[in-house]
């Protein structure tokens, strides 16, 4: 019997740009304040999140997903995979088939 992986500590939400099963590969912006030059800058992040087994066949490229810190797993990945919020234009591609 496997175990549940529990989440603590901080969420986000980022758009899947790479899946090689079971492990996604999540992107988002993340905005910082510079206090030097008094502006925003926006960078870019990558974050490697497990998929657990009841979304592996559910989630695709381009879908947002809502991804939590958890314990690490392996040297890179420190995330886990919650929620899947399919994107709509997979939706209209799979209806069309």
């Amino acid at each position: 019997m496997k175990e549940e992986i529990g989440s603590y500590k901080k969420k986000f939400k980022g758009k899947v740009t790479k899946i090689v099963k079971p492990v996604a590969t999540i992107e988002f912006e993340k905005t910082t304040y510079h206090p030097k030059f008094e502006r925003f800058s926006k960078s870019t992040v990558r974050i490697k999140a497990r998929i657990p087994e009841k979304l592996l066949d559910k989630i695709n490229v381009g879908d947002e997903a809502i991804v939590a810190q958890c314990r690490p797993l392996s040297k890179t990945i420190h995330h886990i995979v919650k929620q899947i919020n399919e994107n709509k234009l997979n939706q209209k591609k799979t209806n069309k088939k």
